[in-house]
């Protein structure tokens, strides 16, 4: 009894500790949500307005940038030899607007199921910058790992493609199935922790990023061979716990979901599961129906929305597609009855929702989910489910993958040409504008301080008013 209570103050207050404006600590923002209290962001921008600096950042990775006070901390995959198949400027000089589909078929085909995917045959430096957040400049730099990486990866995909997590006192660095690493902020490494390696469907490599909660570190490691999620003592690197999990190859990034009842620790798949934090025992399960789990679930208060990308290449996954809103303090297996929308956990389901890769944005009382290929928006009345508008083109759009933020009324969506579409948030579709810089970007972004940074190809970009 006195260890759970003593666990309950814990997450308590971790969960309480209201994030400053200078803070971005993981993956979309304070709360996981793409979210801002900030009111004094650019609204405006291109390669020479409102730029406050750049960074050119070695290698490749699709991690996102995370700040703490004026450090930015972000990770890269180096190599001196890479691959020619992952060229990700390959697609900016296509036609806009499903130009991702005009030169399908052209040339030689692929089999069905077939992947690009990019050998661990070259020797990568695995590293970990901290850049001072007024300037851009490096205030260190450092050299996590050396080697061959463990597994392949898809041509898109990166060996740095998990977003660091921060407590404001440490930072935690994850490399696919190459390690886990612990800087404090000096860049002193405090502890690292090798991590096996497992496959991953069609060699597509990895992307599910480290939570923090507490006094632990939360790693959801799920492949085709031996899925499983595990707690670490943020300290020292030690296994607190570690359950089995019932999945395949995922690639989303759990949620810690603080509400009266409890803090639970949300992960997704295809089966989405809520777990305690403090043991690993499953709280609640929803079947989701298939479909591939990229996109991160997404909290609202005492609602959380979660979905799969919906799959028909007659695979495992095949399915999907639907958007579920759970309600907390559900228990057990809340999955919908067949024919049903709704059950004792779930307040509503909708189907064919468009989910892809980026995950959703609940803002101001709707739902926005983005269309990975064709550059779709799709808008949902978030208390009841029903559709706003449903696959409303965004004129000149290319394909989206970093997920939406907002702030002052507008949602932004960046899609991978760096033209980030600026729409009104609400429930008409229309687009106000449009902010491009040339590059290439699947990236998320951070938002802290008054300034907002993209990841590129190219470089790091910091815009400021």
């Amino acid at each position: 009894m006195l260890r759970s209570m003593l666990w309950a103050l814990i997450l308590t207050g971790f969960a309480a500790m209201p994030a400053g404006a200078g803070e971005w600590p993981r993956f979309r923002g304070p709360a996981a949500n793409g979210l801002t209290s900030e009111d004094q962001l650019p609204l405006k921008w291109n390669a020479d307005e409102n730029i406050a600096w750049k960074f050119k950042l070695p290698g490749q990775g699709w991690s996102s940038p995370i700040v703490w006070g004026n450090k930015l901390f972000v990770t890269t995959a180096v190599t001196d030899n890479p691959p020619k198949a992952a060229n990700y400027r390959r697609n900016r000089n296509r036609k806009a607007g499903g130009g991702n589909r005009a030169n399908r078929g052209k040339g030689r085909r692929r089999p069905r199921g077939a992947s690009r995917r990019t050998p661990p045959d070259s020797v990568y430096r695995f590293e970990v910058y901290c850049l001072d957040y007024s300037t851009g400049d490096v205030l260190w730099n450092k050299l996590a790992k050396e080697g061959k990486p463990s597994i392949p990866t898809h041509h898109s995909n990166t060996y740095a493609s998990e977003t660091p997590v921060t407590d404001g006192e440490r930072v935690y660095a994850v490399f696919g199935m190459t390690g886990l690493f612990c800087y404090d902020f000096d860049g002193n490494l405090v502890w690292e922790k090798a991590l096996d390696a497992f496959p991953m469907k069609a060699g597509w490599g990895t992307s599910s990023s480290p939570v923090l909660s507490g006094d632990h570190l939360f790693l959801q490691i799920d492949n085709e061979k031996k899925s499983f999620l595990v707690a670490l003592d943020k300290k020292t690197g030690d296994e607190s716990w570690q359950v089995p999990r019932e999945e395949r190859s995922n690639w989303s990034t759990p949620v810690v979901w603080k509400t009266e009842q409890r803090t639970e620790l949300v992960v997704g798949g295809r089966t989405v599961r809520s777990y305690d934090p403090m043991t690993g025992d499953v709280l609640w399960q929803l079947h989701m129906g298939g479909g591939r789990s990229s996109a991160s679930p997404v909290i609202e208060g005492d609602r959380l929305y979660v979905g799969t990308e919906e799959r028909n290449r007659g695979g495992y996954d095949d399915g999907g597609g639907t958007l579920f809103a759970v309600a907390a303090g559900a228990s057990g297996d809340i999955t919908p009855e067949e024919g049903q929308t709704t059950s004792e956990g779930v307040l509503w389901s909708t189907p064919k929702t468009g989910m892809s890769m980026a995950s959703p944005l609940v803002y101001q009382d709707h739902v926005y989910v983005l269309e990975r290929r064709s550059g779709l928006a799709n808008c949902f009345d978030a208390e009841t489910g029903e559709p706003v508008y449903k696959r409303k083109r965004v004129s000149g759009a290319r394909a989206f993958w970093a997920s939406p933020w907002a702030y002052d009324g507008k949602v932004f969506c960046l899609d991978d040409t760096g033209t980030t579409h600026v729409l009104q948030g609400g429930s008409e579709f229309k687009v106000l504008g449009k902010n491009t810089i040339e590059d290439r970007f699947w990236a998320s972004s951070a938002i802290a301080d008054g300034k907002l940074v993209l990841r590129g190809v190219d470089y790091l970009y910091c815009i400021e008013r």
